[in-house]
C-alpha cells in the first residue's frame, strides 16, 4: 500500500502530491543541515521537540534503561508514559543551553549513554553549541525546534542533531511516516534563504522586547533569568495577575507559584501586558508596521516595513539595480524596509521585480491601517538633467499613471520598461493614486529620479499630522 496513491487527489488547495504516503524528508534534512551548520547525515527531522524527547524515552524503555530528566513538563509526562527501566542510565536530558565544555564534562560522566540537550529556544540565545559539540561527542543528541523561532508550532517540525551512529539509535524507534508531507513543505518554506532576513529581524525584536518587559516587570515581581519568547515571573499574587491579564486578552499560564508570560515581537502587544498590570509608561501611538509574504511558482518573497523607524533597510532580490532603487524608496521615504526575494532570474527579472513591488505595496497598505492622522498627499524631484514629478494620494483607491520613455532597454539586469510596471503594482497593492511624469536624457538618472521622487512623496504622505482620518467621509 505504501507505494500506491489514493484513488483521487485531495480536495484541498495546494494538495498536489498529498495523495501519496510521505517519502523520507531528505530535502528537509539537507536544508536544516545548512541552517544549523551540519552535514545532512547529522540531522534527523522529527515532529517537533517533544517528539525528539519521546524517541529518547522510547529507546530507553525498549532497552530497559533509565532516563535522567528535569522534573517538569513534558519530561515528567513522558517518563510516566514510557516508564523507563531500572537498569543503567540510558540518557541524561539537559534542559538549558550550555557550553561545549559543560557538555564534554557531562558526556564523560554518563558515557556511553546518550546525552540529550534541549535547544528548543537556541535561536533566541546569543549562541548555541550544537555543531561544535556534536563533532566531539559521539553520544550527544541536540534537539531543535521550528515552533517558536519560525512560527510553526502547529506544524510540529524539529530536528535531532548528532553523529550518524547516535541518530541511527533514535531512528530505530521512529514510527513509519513520522513527519507529514504538509509539515515538511511548510518547514522548507520557512527555512528558505529568502525568509532568513526577516526571521533574524523577528528574533532580534523578541530579544529587545524581552529585555524591555523584564525591566518593567522587575519593579513589581521577580523575573527569572532566561531567554526566548516566554518570561518566568514570580508575582506575589499570581492568581490576581492572571485575572488582570485575562481581562486584557493576554494569554498566560500558571506553573505552581510562577507565571509563564508571553513575549511578542510586536511592542503594541507587549504593551497590553504592561497596561493590564498598570506598568505601561505614557507612550504615543504604536509604530505602523506591515508585512507581506508572497509565494508563487516564480517567486518567494518576504517584505516588512516600519513607517515610524528609519532602519534597518535590507534588500535582496538578485537584481542589483532594483535593490538600489528600493533602497532609494526606503531612504527617501524615511522608513524601515526589509525585502528578500528568491525569483526565477534564470528566465527573466520580470517576475522578481513585479512581485517585489506587489509585496511592498501590500506591506505598506497593512502598515497604513486606517490611515488615521496621515498627511495623505505627497508631491515632488530633480536629479541632474532629469526631472520627476510625483503625486501621491493615499486614498485607498488605486489609480496609477506613468508618463516617461526610456531609450536604454537595460540598466545592469534591470529592465527599464518595468519601471512603469513597478509603480502600477505599488499603486494597486497599497491602494493609492500614484502619478509620475519623468523627463531627461540619461535613463539611469530618470529611473532613479522616479524612485527617489516616489520615496519623497511617500514620506510626505505617510507623515502623521493628527488623529483624524484625512477625509470628509471619515474613512479612507
Amino acid at each position: 500500500m505504501k507505494n500506491l496513491p489514493a484513488p483521487f487527489a485531495p480536495l484541498v488547495a495546494g494538495g498536489e502530491g498529498l495523495d501519496r504516503y510521505p517519502a523520507r524528508p531528505s530535502a528537509l534534512a539537507a536544508r536544516m543541515g545548512e541552517v544549523y551548520g551540519l552535514p545532512a547525515d547529522q540531522v534527523l527531522p522529527v515532529r517537533g521537540l517533544t517528539h525528539g524527547l519521546e524517541l529518547v524515552f522510547r529507546l530507553a524503555a525498549r532497552d530497559g534503561l533509565t532516563v535522567e530528566a528535569p522534573d517538569a513538563e513534558p519530561y515528567r509526562a513522558l517518563a510516566a508514559l514510557y516508564r523507563p527501566g531500572t537498569g543503567a542510565t540510558g540518557a541524561v536530558i539537559l534542559r538549558a543551553l550550555g557550553s561545549p565544555e559543560a557538555v564534554a564534562e557531562m558526556a564523560a560522566r554518563v558515557a556511553p549513554a546518550l546525552l540529550v540537550v534541549d535547544e528548543g529556544m537556541a535561536e533566541y540565545a546569543d549562541a548555541a553549541f550544537a555543531a561544535e559539540a556534536i563533532s566531539d561527542q559521539p553520544n550527544l543528541i541536540v534537539l531543535r525546534s521550528l515552533s517558536m523561532a519560525y512560527g510553526l508550532a502547529g506544524a510540529r517540525v524539529g530536528a535531532a542533531l548528532g553523529q550518524p551512529e547516535a541518530l541511527a539509535r533514535l531512528a530505530s524507534v521512529l514510527e513509519p511516516y513520522a513527519l507529514p508531507e504538509v509539515s515538511v513543505r511548510l518547514a522548507l518554506q520557512a527555512l528558505d534563504p529568502s525568509r532568513l532576513i526577516e526571521t533574524k529581524e523577528r528574533l532580534a525584536a523578541v530579544r529587545r522586547e524581552r529585555e524591555r518587559l523584564t525591566k518593567a516587570l522587575s519593579r513589581e515581581m521577580t523575573i527569572e533569568p532566561g531567554f526566548g519568547p516566554v518570561l518566568m515571573a514570580r508575582p506575589a499574587h499570581p492568581d490576581a495577575v492572571l485575572t488582570a491579564l485575562t481581562r486584557y486578552g493576554v494569554v498566560a499560564e500558571k506553573a505552581g507559584d510562577r507565571l509563564r508570560l508571553p513575549v511578542s515581537a510586536r511592542a503594541e502587544i507587549n504593551d497590553r501586558l504592561l497596561i493590564a498590570l498598570n506598568l505601561a509608561p505614557a507612550k504615543a501611538r504604536a509604530n505602523r508596521t506591515g508585512q507581506a509574504v508572497r509565494d508563487t511558482k516564480e517567486t518567494r518573497i518576504v517584505c516588512a516595513v516600519d513607517l515610524d523607524a528609519t532602519g534597518p533597510v535590507i534588500i535582496s532580490t538578485g537584481v542589483g539595480f532594483f535593490d538600489h532603487m528600493l533602497e532609494q524608496i526606503a531612504a527617501h521615504g524615511g522608513f524601515s524596509l526589509t525585502l528578500s526575494c528568491e525569483g526565477d532570474l534564470q528566465t527573466d527579472p520580470h517576475h522578481t521585480i513585479e512581485d517585489s513591488a506587489i509585496a511592498l505595496g501590500q506591506a505598506l497598505k497593512q502598515a497604513l491601517g486606517e490611515r488615521r492622522g496621515i498627511a495623505r498627499y505627497g508631491f515632488v524631484l530633480a536629479m541632474d538633467e532629469a526631472e520627476a514629478h510625483v503625486a501621491i494620494d493615499l486614498s485607498g483607491r488605486p489609480y496609477p499613471l506613468f508618463e516617461g520613455a526610456f531609450a536604454t532597454p537595460f540598466i545592469g539586469e534591470y529592465r527599464t520598461d518595468l519601471t512603469a510596471h513597478v509603480f502600477r503594482s505599488l499603486a494597486e497593492a497599497m491602494g493609492a493614486a500614484v502619478h509620475i511624469k519623468v523627463t531627461g536624457d540619461d535613463d539611469h538618472h530618470k529611473t532613479e529620479a522616479a524612485y527617489k521622487g516616489f520615496g519623497r512623496a511617500l514620506r510626505q504622505a505617510i507623515r502623521i499630522e493628527g488623529e483624524a482620518v484625512p477625509s470628509t467621509k471619515g474613512v479612507l
